[in-house]
Parts: structure tokens; sequence; C-alpha cells
């Protein structure tokens, strides 16, 4: 009776430990996973709200727009760490991408988290576009946000994207001020080697034309929708989009040797999409 026993208790703590669990009327046994599982969350997209806070929160928590994340210019602190909110819990879609694309996947809203920031963009001005700059505080925080999570997730760099990438024809967010070289120095999203663009320039200057129809096949490479970009205009935003994320000093669209030169250095450091 007492080998019974034991025996009873050996096969129990056995089954406690090749994860057979109880859920609502039956069991599960997870000790055979499928190598061809694969994470949900691929993509981590960055915002801004284009409107002040009271107006974004209003905005994000109706039932048109959502967002994972919203951080205030202004971070409330505790225990020396800025607060940021969370609209939509990481395991449920938000609705903040909308019609996009990236590196050959659309619908990018059901693979993505999306954070969003408070800033409003742009205005007119009679001397032309004043974008206002995101706080200390707000990228601070933000670099602790998305570092958690595309460690969570084995998130890639290049998957770390403004809506401008995945959405150059509609989105200019985060626009040009925001400090994308500044995140890969802590470790977030990808930058491009200084002496590799240095190389692919083999001397040319910056600002020197470059063939437009190799800049695009580079960028359609990297992951941007090039195929929908069908008229010169669209060709243009999509390049203004792909140098506001990489080549800020110059967005204006046009084709030039720096900016193929940073396509080829991304592409060298981080491969084309698959």
């Amino acid at each position: 009776m007492r080998w019974g026993v034991l025996l009873a208790m050996a096969l129990l703590l056995s089954a406690c430990q090749s994860s057979i669990e109880p859920r609502h009327g039956y069991w599960v046994d997870s000790a055979h996973p499928a190598q061809g599982a694969r994470p949900r969350i691929k993509v981590v997209v960055i915002h801004y709200t284009a409107e002040d806070l009271p107006s974004s929160l209003a905005t994000l928590t109706d039932r048109e727009v959502s967002a994972h994340y919203l951080i205030p210019q202004q971070p409330a602190q505790k225990n020396g760490q800025g607060v940021i909110w969370q609209l939509v819990p990481e395991c449920q879609l938000a609705w903040h991408a909308g019609p996009s694309f990236w590196r050959g996947a659309t619908r990018i809203n059901d693979t993505s988290v999306g954070i969003e920031i408070v800033n409003r963009g742009y205005t007119r001005t009679l001397t032309g576009v004043e974008w206002q700059p995101f706080t200390a505080a707000q990228i601070s925080v933000l670099i602790a946000l998305v570092k958690d999570i595309t460690q969570r997730y084995a998130i890639s760099p290049e998957n770390v994207v403004g809506h401008s990438d995945i959405a150059p024809q509609r989105k200019q967010d985060p626009g040009p001020l925001f400090p994308w070289q500044q995140l890969a120095e802590q470790g977030v999203g990808a930058w491009p080697d200084h002496a590799t663009v240095q190389r692919y320039l083999d001397g040319h200057a910056a600002d020197e034309p470059a063939d437009q129809a190799e800049l695009l096949d580079a960028l359609q490479r990297y992951g941007y929708d090039v195929n929908s970009a069908n008229t010169p205009q669209m060709q243009r935003k999509l390049i203004a989009a792909f140098q506001m994320h990489f080549r800020a000093r110059d967005y204006r669209g046009i084709a030039d040797a720096e900016t193929l030169a940073i396509a080829r250095a991304l592409l060298a450091k981080y491969g084309a999409a698959q």
C-alpha cells in the first residue's frame, strides 16, 4: 500500500512538471509544442497624437481608434520612473495602424503594439511648417517601454517603425524631430552604421542626385510598400518617409546619394525583407 501511494504521488508530481494543467472542465497537456509557432506581436509602431492630452485620451478611448500605450508630454513619476497609460492589453488588437504594409505583411494592427506619444505634430506658419519637439521625459520612458516590449517578444530592430514607415501615403508621424538615432544608441530600433554609409557613398557628395529606381528597389527590399507607389507624387512621399526616419535633415523625397547609401547600409546590417 505504501509503495502504491508513493507511486501515485510520483505520477501526480510528474504530471505537474510536464505542464498538464486543469482548465474549465478539461485538462491541457502542453508537452508537445509545435515548431511552427510564431509570436503574434512582431512590430512596434510609434505615433504622435496630433492633439493635446485630454483630446488624445478621448480619441484613443473611443470606439473608432485605439492604441496599446499613451505617453503624456510630462509623464508622472513614481519611484523615479515615468508612468505611462496602457489603454489596450497587449494580448488584444488595437486600431492604430489602419491600412498598412511592412516587410511583406499587411494588416499591421494584427501583429503590432501601438504606442501614441502626446505631441501636436506640426503647425503651419507664415515661414513654413514647425514641428513640435518631444520632451526628454517622453523619450526616456518610451525607450524603457519599447526595450521591454522588444525583449519580451524578440522583435528585431528593423521592426520598430513609425506610422509613416508603414503608411507613407497617409501619415507623417512621428515626424522628422523624433530621435530615432537616440533610441538606436540605447538598443532600440534600427540605425545604419556610419562607416558603412560612407563606404557606399564612395566619395560622392551627400546631395548628389541618385537613380530613383535604384533607391526605390532598395527601399522595397528593406520593407517599404513600393509597389503601391505608382505615381511620382506617391514615390516622393515614400522616399520622404524613409528620409524622416533615417536622414531628417532633408526629407523632401528627392533621391540622392546619401539616402541611397543609407538604404544600402541598412540592408547590409539587417538584411532584406523575406
